[in-house]
């Protein structure tokens, strides 16, 4: 494993020619958006074309505007023709975080998260112990030399604020060096205007099914949703919940595309968010994250065949008994 921020730019780039057809794939929110712009810079006159395509539909405000203000021209997989490419990226994700990622055999992973087993890539450079990609993609664009234009310094800018939840859960020294660098590039007001883009009026009726069934037990709250039109409602309201005098966890799940998507969050005091997901789901499924913030995604057929829950009130009992 590279130590040096030089050799880590040096392996990068040699996984490509500039013949390449380049494919960045994310699973995306802020900081997966933030570093796929990045590598869409760093890749600039070095090959033949860079796509940025997300395997999720985004719902959320923020993450609409985000892409739209900050000019991250980011497709959805399902427009993408697969065979027009002949290198592969993913970043701020791995290929067993989501069964999508498992159609790529990927030339270059770069992720901070945690990961069950080593990715299989032709470079890999996974750092569980950063706060953010984002910090970690910083420190490539400054290997290279490359000054970020504001709207990917806004970028990456948001990308470290939400994916560290402004410094209050678990960071390095790196993380830190990182922001305070690229702060200096970034429109701070149009990084306000992001992150403050208001909750569409299709989210309301969420709001009302979570407050009609959430259940409360020793400073934790539990909603099961049944069918979702995004996994971004779970986040969403994970987060309001702990907003919330006295709740220490939120734990927010919905039905989205045959998946059981369980969001967890804790103050950050509490015992650490990803082993309790992968202890909960982890032999089910993707399951897994950081000591504040969590998330698994199980087929709903595979939940129901362990459990023998399918009905919401069941899942939402069953959940909270693992507690």
């Amino acid at each position: 494993m590279p130590t040096s921020n030089l050799e880590r730019l040096r392996l990068f780039y040699a996984r490509f020619q500039a013949g390449d057809h380049v494919l960045v794939v994310i699973n995306a929110d802020p900081d997966a958006i933030a570093s796929a712009m990045a590598v869409r810079r760093l890749l600039w006159k070095k090959v033949a074309s860079v796509t940025l395509a997300s395997i999720n539909v985004m719902e959320r405000p923020d993450n609409i505007a985000m892409v739209r203000l900050l000019d991250a021209r980011l497709v959805h997989l399902d427009k993408v023709v697969i065979g027009q490419y002949n290198r592969f990226v993913i970043v701020d994700s791995q290929p067993d975080h989501n069964e999508r990622f498992s159609a790529f055999n990927p030339d270059v992973i770069i992720d901070h998260h945690p990961s069950k087993k080593a990715p299989a890539a032709g470079y890999v450079d996974v750092r569980p112990e950063y706060g953010a990609t984002s910090s970690m993609m910083i420190e490539y664009l400054k290997a290279a030399r490359i000054v970020p234009a504001m709207k990917l310094a806004t970028a990456l800018f948001i990308g470290i604020k939400v994916d560290t939840g402004d410094f209050e859960r678990r960071v390095l020294l790196e993380d830190i060096r990182a922001f305070q660098y690229i702060y200096r590039h970034t429109n701070v007001y149009l990084a306000r205007r992001i992150e403050q883009e208001e909750i569409s009026r299709d989210f309301l009726k969420y709001f009302s099914r979570a407050l009609d069934r959430h259940v409360i037990r020793k400073n934790k709250v539990f909603v099961h949703l049944d069918q979702v039109d995004s996994p971004d409602v779970c986040v969403i309201l994970a987060d309001f919940f702990m907003r919330v005098s006295a709740i220490r966890w939120s734990v927010v799940s919905g039905v989205y595309d045959g998946k059981l998507v369980v969001i967890f969050r804790n103050d950050g005091v509490s015992r650490n968010a990803g082993k309790t997901a992968a202890r909960i789901f982890g032999a089910m499924g993707p399951a897994g994250g950081h000591k504040g913030l969590a998330r698994a995604e199980i087929d709903m057929d595979a939940f129901s065949k362990t459990t023998g829950m399918k009905i919401g009130r069941d899942i939402q009992e069953w959940i909270v008994r693992q507690f």
